[in-house]
């Protein structure tokens, strides 16, 4: 990613005291600039049936499983964050079929009235009209994306990674050390810890700061690696935290089937 264009795109959104307030239209040299690299774009406006259509056949003709496990796992030892939600970005659309909106209302709509979206818990509307989609690549490379069950960031996240050259995107021994230390983490937790227990069990395994490894527990929820199983809860209550893993706890370590489907060539 080129440097330049990646500074433009931060400072665009990120101070040292945080948020900045929002743009509301993009002109300039620097944006022209980082547009240019492939870092920031111009307002967008899509449909919901035009997403499906584009992540229906990606799927089918473009990435695959072992792309995005590769593309996470380098991202450990390397820190480069704009690599990890690719993996729950295609684990949340690989069983989507293609579909229209209204095709097939939700019954009970928890995260969207179309069916089939509200069933995969992505979030969706019908119409994205002059969206800001740069604030999502900003979330995706500040820090690993933050709507990460969100349609459109899902559509963005996997069109970019799609324009990566994959040549340099790697697997070192570094990598699959730091995934088992990770598992055996999950292991070793205490059946009444929740989320930001193992959180904290992370921290000095791989370089990250606390949102970004957050945002990590929050892929491996929605990829189907950390699953609370169906067994009552010893914690008291969720953590406000989290969205894929609010309610996970130790008693119910990890998926060894989604394990072994994403990561068996490494373990």
């Amino acid at each position: 990613m080129d440097k330049k264009a990646k500074k433009i795109l931060l400072e665009t959104y990120w101070s040292a005291q945080g948020w900045k307030p929002r743009p509301i239209s993009f002109t300039g040299e620097e944006f022209e600039y980082a547009k240019s690299q492939g870092a920031m774009f111009d307002r967008l406006s899509i449909t919901h049936d035009a997403i499906i259509q584009d992540i229906h056949r990606w799927h089918q003709e473009v990435i695959t499983k072992e792309q995005v496990v590769r593309a996470f796992l380098h991202s450990l030892s390397t820190r480069q964050t704009h690599f990890r939600s690719v993996l729950s970005s295609w684990a949340l659309t690989h069983n989507l079929p293609l579909h229209t909106y209204g095709e097939r209302r939700a019954v009970h709509a928890n995260t969207s009235s179309c069916g089939d979206c509200n069933f995969n818990r992505l979030m969706s509307d019908d119409q994205y009209t002059d969206v800001d989609i740069n604030v999502l690549n900003f979330e995706r490379i500040k820090w690993g994306g933050i709507r990460l069950n969100h349609l459109l960031y899902c559509w963005l996240d996997l069109k970019l990674f799609m324009e990566q050259d994959h040549t340099a995107i790697t697997v070192t021994p570094e990598d699959i050390a730091i995934l088992q230390q990770m598992i055996q983490a999950i292991e070793e937790c205490n059946e009444d810890e929740g989320a930001r227990k193992l959180e904290k069990r992370w921290k000095d395994l791989f370089p990250a700061n606390k949102h970004e490894r957050d945002v990590i527990l929050e892929i491996w929820g929605y990829a189907g690696l950390l699953v609370p199983l169906d067994i009552p809860r010893k914690l008291r209550g969720g953590s406000g935290d989290f969205n894929s893993v609010a309610i996970w706890q130790g008693e119910d370590r990890y998926s060894s089937s989604m394990l072994h489907y994403y990561f068996g060539t490494y373990l």
